[in-house]
C-alpha cells in the first residue's frame, strides 16, 4: 500500500543512472500485470540514449522531463492478438501503473506520458523503429527524484457507491 499511496508524478530527476537490476524489476512488475485472457499484449522499449529521449521530448508535447530523465520505458502493444484484441489498452494501462508503483518501491520517481491514441504515435513509432504491428501506448519517464511533492489523500467517499448508484 505504501508504494501505491506515495506515488506522485515526478518530473525532475537527479543525474544518477538507474541500475540494470532495477530496470529488470520494473519490467518484471510490468509483466506481472493482469491482461485479458492472459494475452500479455505488451512489449517494452527501454530508452537510455540521450538523443532518443530528447527526440521523444520534441515530438510529445508533454514530455519535456525526458530531457533530464536518465531513463524511459515505452510501453507498446502488439496488434496481433486473438479474441480479446480490444483489451490491449487496459492491459497496457495496468502494466504502466505497475511500472510506476515499482519505481516508488525502488526509490525512483516517474511520470506517465500517454501516447495512444493522440500524442504523435507515428513519430514515436519512427523514432523507436517499431514494427508496423506495434503501437506505442505510453512513455514512462523514470529517475531518482529531484523533487518531493507530498502525496495527498485522494480518497473521496462521495465517489463510492454500493450495489446501485
Amino acid at each position: 500500500m505504501e508504494s501505491l499511496l506515495k506515488r506522485k508524478s515526478i518530473r525532475k530527476y537527479t543525474s544518477q543512472p538507474v541500475a540494470d537490476e532495477i530496470v529488470r524489476d520494473l519490467l518484471h512488475a510490468a509483466m506481472s500485470a493482469p491482461s485479458a485472457a492472459n494475452q500479455q499484449p505488451w512489449h517494452f522499449v527501454v530508452v537510455r540514449d540521450r538523443n532518443i529521449l530528447a527526440s521523444i521530448a520534441e515530438v510529445h508535447p508533454y514530455a519535456f522531463m525526458l530531457n533530464q530523465a536518465p531513463l524511459a520505458i515505452v510501453v507498446c502493444a502488439t496488434e496481433e492478438l486473438g479474441d480479446f484484441k480490444h483489451y490491449w489498452v487496459q492491459d497496457c494501462a495496468a502494466a504502466t501503473e505497475n511500472i510506476l508503483t515499482a519505481a516508488v518501491a525502488n526509490g525512483l520517481g516517474g511520470v506517465w506520458l500517454g501516447v495512444h491514441p493522440r500524442q504523435n504515435v507515428q513519430e514515436i513509432k519512427q523514432l523507436l523503429k517499431l514494427p508496423a504491428a506495434i503501437t506505442p501506448f505510453s512513455v514512462v519517464s523514470i529517475g531518482y527524484p529531484d523533487e518531493f511533492p507530498e502525496a495527498g489523500n485522494r480518497y473521496d467517499r462521495s465517489r463510492v457507491h454500493y450495489d446501485t448508484w
